[in-house]
């Protein structure tokens, strides 16, 4: 969780306001690449890439 509170310092304090979607997005692929990599729902997934 330090990971995250420093990320959101860094954020506030420079006013990098435009890395937050980016960083959501990679968040977002990192998450479905997980979940699908091991479930039934993985050839639907590899369709989207």
């Amino acid at each position: 969780m330090d990971f995250l509170t420093d990320l959101w310092n860094f954020l506030k304090q420079r006013k990098k306001w435009w890395l937050l979607p980016v960083i959501i997005v990679l968040l977002l692929i990192g998450v479905i690449v997980v979940i699908g990599g091991g479930s039934a729902v993985a050839p639907f997934i590899y369709t989207l890439f």
